[in-house]
This record gives structure tokens, C-alpha cells and sequence, in this order.
């Protein structure tokens, strides 16, 4: 390793172990496989929901997303109309690519194909991994983007080639497309490159400019929509920050952020994490050891999720996966992967639609992720909200909340729907001439905004479980308070 540290001052190429291609191309594409056999049961998330809806509008931003999650949605939509394995193909194919960039990362790190595949095993059984790979969701695309562009910044400081920097800032620049997280894992990169000595030269280095020039580009056509419409997700950023402060939320944070993957990955992770920090062999990856502890120490200080960081943990594994290979046996890795594996697998009903939907919901995976708990019911909805559309001869529909709007789009709806949350109040208020009885979803009584109101039935999903819309009051009114023009900032709101 010192002979190799050497190599790296005098700008000569770093000796790497071949990749193990076909182990690591094979825990891969059995992670695609289970995701893509399951990606049709149960049924679209609320966000994927909204997703869709919003790609049917496409603009540079949303008031609680960049463009890039809602493009990927509408290519979908036009490939396969209400297909759900078109839906959710693109997030399985980013959670296998997870897999082999962090396969690769372990590579870069030294490790050889134990240490490959052991990390392509703790990263690919991941129950967050899992989850996100099942549903589209723009913290998919995010973390796939977080996992490439540590594995780009490792391959630019191990190897000491600064033109990395370039592609870093590519695929920074496409990231904050997505999620402006990235610009936090940019910066916590920045720190931790600061903070290490024997790589604070590339600071310097016009290349770094160049690609933080080049991310700023590729962001600033969403940036100036936010410019023009007020910054919404700054204002959506702290009711977020609101909402998880306080004592309780930051002990959840560090709990899930040791369990989201598996208990037993979380030993890995800490242990190579202690590596990067410690092996002087290490040290040109240190700065992604600060990073990570910078980000965990913003994200709790600021109220952030557990999961803003997955991004930044397969490059720990990979450092502890690397030191068990120089410790251990064949034998002994093949165990380590068994048992990471096995300790993720008990949690798996929880992220994938493994169960029947009434046995999901008669079980405790829900309380453990209540994402699949919101793919469950929204046919039920519909049903509900067609027999009160009939009934009453409305003229159109309004919801409380985007995924009541977007499954009654994605489902079909013989009237207009509308819905004042989020993306979704900017797509209203309803054309002044449509006059005439009004059904409302979501609101648990009526709002000050309509009038006449009386109950028309209640959602019930037929499985018991117990998510968002449940129970919830379907109601007809005779109209708004006056024109819709009037009334639709009263309609509208902004929050998560």
C-alpha cells in the first residue's frame, strides 16, 4: 500500500483488483429481477401518483421539485399508459446500478472480489435500497445520483486526476435536477477535501471551477423558476424543518439511520467508516468520511431524514467491506454476506408487496414503512368518489392532497379534477363557467370555502390498512363561496 501511495504522488495510474463482473452483475440482476416480478402488485404510490400528473405539465420546476423525477414519469406514461412495471422500471434499474457503482467503489478502495460482492450484498438487500428501488420517488434518482458522484470524487482524489471534476460536476448539475440535497453532498465534499491535507491542492485546481461552473449551469434553468415563483421550496423546506425538529425526531434520525439499511450493515458501515478515518492507505478517500459526518451533523442539527444520507453510506460499507477481506477468509466473507443479507431480508415485507394486501395490513409491517401502506386503496377512492360524482350530477371534483388528485387522474375520472396542494394549485382554479355541484375528497369536514355541503359516503379500501386516505369523508357541495377565482387561495397550500 505504500509503494501504491507513491504511485499516486508521482501521478502514475493506481494498481486496482479486477472487477468482479459477473459476481457483482449477478447480485445485481437478481435485485432487478425480484423488483421488476414485484413492481405491478399493490398498486402507484401517492408520489408517484402526483409524479405522473405533474409530467403531463412539464415545466423546469415544481413548487416542491426540481423537473427531472416528473420527466422520468411522463416518459413512462407515454411508453405504457397506467402500466405499473413501466412505472416503476426506472427505479429498479437505478437500485441495481447502485449496486455495481458501489461494487466499483469498493474496487477503487482496494478490495478485490470478496470485498466487491460483499458490498454489492449489504447495499443490494438494503431495506432502504429495496424500498426505493420499488417506487418512483425523486429520493431514487437522488441517491443513485449521490452514490455516482462519491464514486466519481474517490476515483478523482485515490488517482489524483483532477479532470474528474468535470464529470462531477455533470452529474452534480443533472442530480440538482432532481433533489437540491446534492448541493449539500457537494459542499460536505468541499469540506472534507479542506479538511485532509493530502488532497487540498485539488481546491485549486481550475478543473474543480470548471465543474462547479458546469453544475451551476445545468441547475440554473430550475433555479430561476424557483427565482420567478417566489423560492415555494424554501418555504416547503421549513415546514419540513418544523415538522421533525425537536428531541424526538432527532433520536428517530439516528435510529433509522443505523437501522434503514440493516442493523447488522450499520456494524459494516461504522467499522469503515473508522477506517477512512484511521488507515493512513485510506487517506485520499477521507474526505468522504467527513462528508458523511458533516451531513449527518447538518440533517440533524436542521431536522433533515435518516434517509437524505444513503447516498453516502455505500462508499463505508466498501471501506469496511475491504477491511474484513485483509482480516478474514473466503469462508469468512461468504458468512458476513449470508448474515447481512438474512438480517435485511426479515424487514423485506415491509418494503416490497411480498404479502397479500389484507395480511400487509393486518401485520406490523406497516407501522415500519407506511410507503406501501400508501400504495394500497386508491381503486377504492375512485369507486367512492365516481358513485358521488353520478349521484349528484357534479360538475368536477377537488381533493385535499395530490395523490387523491393524481389517482383519480391515473385511474380516470369522468369530471374535471382538481386540487389546491402543491403543483396542483397551479393547475387550477376551475374555467368560471363550470358552475354546479362540487364533490370533495380528503377534507375531514367541510371547508369555509364551499357551501351546502353534506356527506356522500366514506373511503374504504376493503383491507383494513390503515394509511392516509382511509375513512376519509367524500362530500358534495353546491359550490364554492362565490366565483373559484375567488376562493382558490383559500383552496390552496403548500406542504409535504
Amino acid at each position: 500500500m505504500v509503494v501504491a501511495d507513491v504511485g499516486r504522488r508521482r501521478g502514475a495510474p493506481v494498481p486496482v483488483a479486477p472487477f468482479a463482473t459477473l459476481w457483482v452483475l449477478v447480485t445485481a440482476g437478481a435485485l432487478l429481477a425480484v423488483l421488476v416480478a414485484l413492481s405491478g402488485r399493490y398498486g402507484p404510490h401517492r408520489d408517484e401518483l402526483y409524479f405522473v400528473a405533474a409530467g403531463r405539465r412539464l415545466a423546469w420546476g415544481y413548487p416542491d421539485q426540481p423537473p427531472l423525477t416528473p420527466l422520468i414519469a411522463r416518459a413512462t406514461d407515454l411508453v405504457a399508459p397506467g402500466s405499473l412495471v413501466a412505472l416503476h422500471l426506472p427505479s429498479a434499474l437505478a437500485a441495481a446500478a447502485v449496486v455495481v457503482l458501489s461494487a466499483l467503489t469498493a474496487r477503487e478502495l482496494g478490495g478485490r472480489t470478496g470485498a466487491q460482492l460483499l458490498t454489492a450484498v449489504a447495499t443490494g438487500t438494503g431495506v432502504v435500497v429495496v424500498t426505493l428501488g420499488h417506487i418512483l420517488s425523486t429520493t431514487t434518482i437522488d441517491v443513485l445520483f449521490w452514490v455516482a458522484i462519491v464514486f466519481v470524487v474517490l476515483r478523482t482524489l485515490s488517482r489524483d486526476a483532477p479532470r474528474g471534476w468535470l464529470l462531477v460536476g455533470l452529474l452534480g448539475g443533472i442530480g440538482l435536477l432532481d433533489k437540491h440535497l446534492v448541493a449539500f453532498l457537494l459542499a460536505a465534499v468541499v469540506v472534507g477535501v479542506a479538511l485532509t491535507p493530502q488532497v487540498r491542492h485539488h481546491l485549486r485546481s481550475p478543473w474543480a471551477w470548471a465543474g462547479v461552473g458546469l453544475a451551476v449551469l445545468l441547475w440554473l434553468p430550475n433555479l430561476l423558476w424557483q427565482a420567478t415563483h417566489g423560492w415555494p421550496q424554501l418555504e416547503l423546506a421549513a415546514d419540513i424543518r418544523d415538522e421533525y425538529s425537536g428531541a424526538g425526531p432527532r433520536l428517530e434520525f439516528v435510529g433509522l439511520l443505523l437501522v434503514q439499511l440493516s442493523p447488522v450493515a450499520a456494524v459494516l458501515w461504522v467499522y469503515g467508516l473508522v477506517r477512512l478515518l484511521r488507515v493512513p492507505a485510506l487517506v485520499r478517500a477521507k474526505p468522504l468520511a467527513w462528508a458523511f459526518l458533516v451531513l449527518v451533523a447538518v440533517f440533524l442539527v436542521t431536522g433533515g431524514k435518516a434517509y437524505y444520507v444513503v447516498g453516502s453510506v455505500p462508499v463505508l460499507l466498501a471501506a469496511g467491506a475491504c477491511g474484513l477481506e485483509e482480516r478474514w477468509s473466503r469462508r469468512g466473507l461468504v458468512v458476513s454476506a449470508a448474515v447481512l443479507a438474512l438480517s435485511a431480508f426479515v424487514a423485506w415485507p415491509a418494503a416490497l408487496p411480498l404479502l397479500p394486501e389484507r395480511t400487509f395490513g393486518a401485520s406490523v409491517y406497516p407501522e415500519l414503512n407506511d410507503d406501501q401502506a400508501e400504495m394500497i386503496g386508491w381503486p377504492a377512492l375512485v369507486d367512492a368518489v365516481d358513485r358521488a360524482v353520478t349521484d349528484s350530477g357534479a360538475a368536477l371534483v377537488v381533493t385535499s392532497n395530490y395523490g387523491e388528485a393524481g389517482a383519480l387522474e391515473w385511474y380516470g375520472s369522468d369530471v374535471p379534477v382538481f386540487s389546491g396542494h402543491n403543483g396542483y394549485a397551479a393547475w387550477g382554479p376551475p374555467a368560471p363557467d363550470v358552475v354546479g355541484p362540487v364533490v370533495l375528497v380528503g377534507y375531514d369536514e367541510a371547508p369555509g370555502w364551499a357551501v351546502g355541503c353534506r356527506g356522500a359516503g366514506r373511503v374504504d379500501n376493503g383491507v383494513d390498512v390503515d394509511n392516509e386516505e382511509q375513512g376519509g369523508l367524500v362530500q358534495v357541495c353546491a359550490g364554492p363561496r362565490g366565483s373559484w377565482a375567488d376562493v382558490w387561495g383559500e383552496v390552496s397550500h403548500l406542504d409535504a
